[in-house]
């Protein structure tokens, strides 16, 4: 299973993605005998909307697919509870550690968090019933040494790690910008403070203009090759890309590697119970709710309000 399916099991799985914003627990149910006296959460010219139009609302919008999740969060937890499972916040921790590894770069998270609608603290409260299960499922999975290297042999290429370079900029609008911005550093300027006072890139200029590790083929194309002709300590000339212009710093440099069977074992490993446990948890869950005595009383109060 490549990143790209960690992903997956990380942010389709039945416990994460469904029911991130609990619709049915922001009004409780009401009833035809307390709708009239129901306070107004709004008024349009005087007409009032009541707490009741809002909830039949949210249950239209997506009322069943929450409470479908609530249910399933309250069969996990109560399951971990007879497992005797606890999780800790080193286990959310780790967990969220792994989603963030599966992505290229920390900003890459952060934009996937974000076209979720989710801050870190939401992520965080949401991966609960997801650690929980996968606790309750692990003693379940068994992967053995002939699997972890058929993983390996048939991923080696997306294993390798291609040829990097730890790089800083500072990106402005012209030309001339950036052959002022030259001239400060052939006069003995502070790169870091210099990105701080003048870079246009918000991501950045606070970092010191700190790009991190990069490699080629994820970025502008004209910045790479400028970047990795440049030698350790090495700055650029000004480099016109698709922003603007940029003034290049290199720190260092990494040769492509391709890293042993060893090396990769307990990330393989890692790689190889996600995938088995998100298989499982689908007929694990099935069965537990067919087992449970589930009320879902939904549908009635939709008929009633």
């Amino acid at each position: 299973m490549n990143s790209k399916n960690n992903r997956k099991w990380v942010w389709t799985s039945s416990v994460l993605l469904v029911g991130l914003i609990a619709y049915v627990s922001v009004f409780p149910p009401v009833s035809k005998s307390e709708t009239a006296s129901t306070k107004a959460v709004a008024k349009v010219n005087g007409v009032e909307i009541s707490s009741a139009k809002l909830y039949d609302a949210l249950v239209a919008s997506g009322g069943a697919q929450t409470l479908d999740s609530m249910i399933t969060e309250e069969l996990i937890s109560q399951e971990s509870k007879k497992a005797g499972v606890q999780i800790t916040d080193a286990d959310i921790t780790a967990e969220i550690q792994t989603i963030k590894d599966s992505y290229g770069t920390e900003d890459e998270f952060t934009q996937a968090l974000t076209n979720y609608g989710m801050t870190i603290e939401d992520l965080k409260k949401n991966m609960q019933s997801q650690v929980m299960l996968k606790k309750i499922l692990e003693p379940q999975v068994t992967i053995t040494d002939d699997e972890i290297k058929k993983y390996y042999d048939e991923n080696l290429e997306s294993l390798k790690v291609p040829a990097q370079v730890k790089a800083s900029h500072i990106s402005v609008a012209t030309e001339a910008e950036a052959e002022a911005i030259i001239a400060k550093l052939k006069g003995g300027g502070d790169f870091a403070a210099i990105a701080k006072e003048s870079s246009t890139d918000a991501a950045t200029k606070d970092k010191g203009g700190d790009l991190g590790y990069i490699s080629a083929g994820q970025g502008d194309p004209v910045f790479e090759a400028a970047a990795f002709a440049l030698e350790t300590g090495g700055v650029s000339s000004a480099v016109q890309t698709a922003s603007g212009y940029d003034v290049i710093k290199v720190t260092e440099h990494k040769a492509a590697s391709t890293p042993t069977l060893a090396d990769k074992t307990e990330s393989i490993k890692k790689s190889l119970v996600d995938q088995k446990i998100s298989t499982l948890s689908q007929t694990w869950l099935e069965q537990k709710k067919t087992e449970a005595k589930i009320e879902n009383n939904l549908s009635s109060l939709k008929k009633t309000t």
